[in-house]
């Protein structure tokens, strides 16, 4: 889609100076900027680049220090800003009832007619997918899975029954949904395998990245809540509960019946151990580890393993880095009292 620079101000709630009636088709990079392109520049973190933003194209930046000769849309929070006028210039691709020959629809599954079904997709009966979904390539959707509107499978994403999704969700290729959690009781030999039998709900307006896995509930149920955002490689247990507005990063993984309160933003590798309990708003250190059973507090950030507020992680951080030289203080100190003490022997002895 286009929009002319003063359409787009508009649509975003902020002003703009210079050409209004220039049309813009697309976000872009600095390098492949055109005339029709939105580009931007935070001044708060670009500002003594080297490089300027291209003068052909519109840019999205502060009200502040713009060159009146531009044409700019102005805004207190232009990455912010950029990323909605992106999702204007290019919204989504949703369905229009495509589906390849080789898709499988099973008798008694049911899936609105304005649904695209890629090559070799399978839905398993009683499986309910809503209007305007985008299921691509290889993708399977078991019985009784219920898919609300405008959701987009990527390749290979697999459902397993039971799964719920709500609106506008999206899964990345190779994503696996409702697999059984990993849950054993030793019998004294063997491990005889605890129930698996409960379910995965995700709620609207969720991504997920690729070859993630969410297992079902054990006997209850796995949720992930609105708005919340899963990097790639993210394994979730059974019977976690992750709240609205999440942010976990790649290659964390979350083990079970543990609590992610809205709004908290996981890093990297991170590891949790069960029953563990994350506050609202808390932030966790990328590759930190949180042991079974911990409460990370909200509105703080943490780090390190086991993980412990940032400005203690530092102090302690800081020591280990001098543990050679304090080593080496140590044995002095030792040295200088054994010769104490072999003195003090040698008067005795007179």
């Amino acid at each position: 889609m286009s929009y002319s620079v003063s359409e787009l101000a508009a649509l975003l709630g902020l002003g703009y100076q210079g050409e209004g009636n220039r049309r813009l088709a697309r976000a872009s990079s600095w390098e492949s900027a055109d005339e029709s392109s939105l580009v931007f520049l935070d001044n708060r973190k670009q500002r003594g680049s080297a490089q300027s933003p291209p003068s052909h194209a519109c840019i999205i930046t502060s009200p502040h220090g713009v060159p009146a000769d531009r044409t700019a849309i102005l805004s207190k929070n232009p990455k912010l800003d950029f990323s909605r006028a992106a999702l204007l210039l290019t919204p989504p691709t949703y369905g229009q009832g495509r589906q390849h020959p080789t898709a499988i629809v099973s008798p008694g599954a049911d899936v609105e007619k304005d649904v695209d079904l890629g090559p070799h997709v399978f839905v398993a009966p009683g499986a309910r997918v809503g209007k305007a979904c985008v299921v691509h390539a290889g993708v399977t959707i078991g019985a009784g899975c219920e898919i609300g509107g405008e959701c987009i499978l990527h390749p290979r994403v697999v459902l397993y029954p039971g799964a719920k999704l709500g609106n506008r969700v999206v899964l990345h290729a190779g994503t696996v949904v409702g697999s059984d959690g990993f849950g054993y009781v030793f019998d004294g030999q063997t491990h005889v395998k605890f129930p698996q039998i409960g379910s995965v709900v995700i709620e609207d307006d969720v991504e997920i990245g690729c070859n993630s896995t969410i297992d079902r509930g054990s006997l209850g149920v796995t949720r992930i809540g609105a708005g919340t955002k899963i990097d790639n490689l993210v394994q979730i247990a059974h019977n976690v509960e992750i709240g609205r507005a999440v942010v976990i990063a790649a290659q964390t993984g979350i083990s079970g019946s543990t609590v992610i309160e809205d709004q908290a933003v996981i890093g990297g590798q991170v590891g949790f151990g069960d029953h563990a309990r994350v506050e609202k708003g808390a932030i966790i250190g990328s590759k930190a580890g949180v042991l079974p059973g911990k409460i990370v507090r909200g509105g703080q950030v943490y780090w390190g393993v086991p993980v412990r507020p940032l400005a203690e992680y530092k102090r302690l951080n800081a020591l280990f880095g001098r543990l050679p030289e304090m080593k080496a203080e140590l044995q002095s100190l030792k040295d200088s009292v054994a010769k104490i003490w072999a003195l003090l022997d040698g008067d005795e002895d007179d």
